[in-house]
């Protein structure tokens, strides 16, 4: 597979234009740059150019097992030459982290943080003043190129930046930018928090057709499938509202409408949005706590 196109960093010549020739380090080495990694090598990016810290040397090893990349126990020794930094640690531990890296970035180094609820002025303090930094909300499935990322770009981000930040994030799924750093709390609730949403509900149809005398592997393979294709045919019919998608399904007086009328009765859309904005008041409240 060919490697991917990117734009260059301000520093580097067109010529060198090529994913393959942006050295990406990856601070954390959990499911998320696990993902993001997974996704890029399998897009064709060079793993030789890709480097991870973890705290763990089971995830390191694990890491370079898997995809050949580069792996370092020490943030600084990972983050030397790096073109790109990606910030994927835990919300609680990213002070700390940023810190320690003060002294060790690239002064061009773009910064691309995939921390909810973690704000670019807190990243920008502990970094040192005038860094290039993208918040980015990712999710889990970039592991299978199928993510989706909410991106904001902070003060000082050239527009070839934001081109860079963003075909590395398209190697794994859509992108979309928010004109707002606020928005990206609403991104983290939609589709960074996203996927456990379905799991929950494929949990719950898998479960009850169990009890409905299905074996417990049908179910999965059916309610997975089905999840699958519904996904794909939304996604491929934008030109219409989900809702008529949910209508053309749903013959009058059939099953499929005693079962909508279920849900609505037991108030299913007003619990997806309580629940959603319990997750971004989260977000919001882990600013707080974890910005000082």
């Amino acid at each position: 597979m060919a490697p991917l196109s990117i734009p260059p960093l301000a520093h580097q010549p067109p010529e060198e234009a090529l994913v393959s020739d942006s050295r990406i380090s990856f601070i954390g080495g959990g499911n998320m740059a696990r993902s993001i990694i997974g996704g890029l090598v399998q897009q064709g990016y060079a793993p030789g150019n890709l480097c991870a810290s973890a705290r763990r040397p089971e995830t390191l090893n694990a890491l370079h097992q898997d995809f050949g990349i580069r792996v370092e126990s020490n943030n600084g020794a990972a983050v030397k030459g790096a073109d790109v930094v990606v910030l994927a640690v835990k919300p609680q531990v990213m002070k700390e982290v940023c810190l320690s890296l003060r002294e060790e970035l690239a002064p061009d180094s773009l910064i691309i943080s995939v921390a909810a609820g973690i704000g670019i002025g807190s990243l920008d303090r502990w970094l040192g003043a005038g860094r290039h930094i993208v918040r980015a909300m990712p999710n889990t499935p970039a592991l299978v190129q199928t993510g989706a990322t909410g991106l904001y770009a902070g003060a000082g981000v050239t527009a070839g930046e934001k081109q860079l930040a963003e075909t590395l994030l398209q190697a794994v799924g859509t992108v979309a930018w928010v004109a707002e750093e606020s928005l990206i709390d609403a991104v983290t609730s939609v589709s960074g928090s996203g996927p456990a949403y379905f799991f929950l509900l494929l949990e719950a149809m898998v479960d009850a057709g169990e009890q409905q005398g299905l074996d417990r592997a049908t179910a999965r393979a059916l309610a997975v499938q089905t999840a699958l294709g519904a996904a794909r045919l939304a996604q491929q019919s934008a030109d219409l509202e989900l809702a008529e998608l949910r209508r053309r399904v749903t013959s009058p007086g059939g099953t499929t409408e005693r079962a909508i009328a279920a849900f609505e009765q037991h108030q299913f859309r007003q619990t997806v949005a309580v629940a959603m904005n319990a997750c971004a008041d989260r977000a919001r409240q882990m600013a707080v706590e974890l910005g000082t």
